[in-house]
């Protein structure tokens, strides 16, 4: 089957997941996840891409983004992927490919999901039993949204600025949102639109992206089974 082509739309925010190749790890030391975080820096500066949240887990990253132009994503990761993985084949001493295929990528409603997808990725540590608490893991942009760190990475979004007038009431906040639960329905559908590249939230958001885009956002409804079936 054809692969849908990559939907990247101009202020419309996209979590997006880049894996290693066969769930191998990308990352061996805390020196590979700063050098990946120097690159991501500088690739999302020089392509306009605002970095709201993100995770390096051992072998995946989870990234919160927002283009300012439909090719602002893509043309980051590949900048991105060309410098690391040189990076990563010369400090360990192989070759070949360390990515599985291309990154994966799913447009987010801010207004209905924003906010949950930023806590889908700071929990990725916790969900994984790596941690008890986000804020025990360093890697992730949990201390810059909860705990009012600084970090050149982060653009915060608008309506995580509309949390609070200042970073104090910003982060507290935010905190308070992670006392909640995410619903297994909103992890599910994220990672379902994830992988197949299409978009998470209300139906008008859905058709608005469908329209932008030009391609279908939403999972095909199942046909009529036959009476063999």
């Amino acid at each position: 089957m054809a692969r849908l082509p990559r939907m990247c739309i101009a202020g419309v925010p996209q979590h997006v997941i880049q894996r290693g190749v066969n769930r191998q790890p990308c990352f061996v030391t805390d020196v590979d996840k700063a050098a990946y975080a120097n690159w991501l820096y500088e690739s999302s500066i020089k392509y306009e891409v605002a970095i709201h949240a993100w995770v390096f887990m051992t072998n995946h990253v989870h990234l919160l983004v927002t283009p300012s132009t439909p090719d602002g994503i893509s043309k980051m990761m590949q900048a991105l992927g060309r410098y690391y993985v040189r990076y990563f084949n010369r400090a360990y001493e192989r070759t070949g490919t360390l990515w599985e295929g291309r990154f994966k990528s799913c447009a987010v409603d801010a207004e209905k999901y924003l906010l949950h997808c930023y806590r889908y990725i700071e929990l990725n540590p916790v969900r994984a039993g790596m941690v008890k608490s986000p804020e025990e893991y360093k890697w992730s942009s949990y201390a810059v949204n909860a705990l009012g760190k600084e970090a050149m990475l982060c653009t915060p979004h608008s309506l995580y600025t509309q949390l609070g007038g200042n970073t104090h009431e910003r982060a507290a906040a935010y905190r308070k949102i992670f006392r909640g639960r995410l619903s297994s329905e909103f992890v599910n559908r994220l990672r379902q639109a994830s992988n197949k590249g299409m978009a998470i939230g209300s139906e008008e958001f859905v058709s608005e992206i469908e329209a932008l885009s030009g391609r279908r956002m939403r999972p095909s409804k199942p046909g009529p089974k036959g009476k063999h079936d």
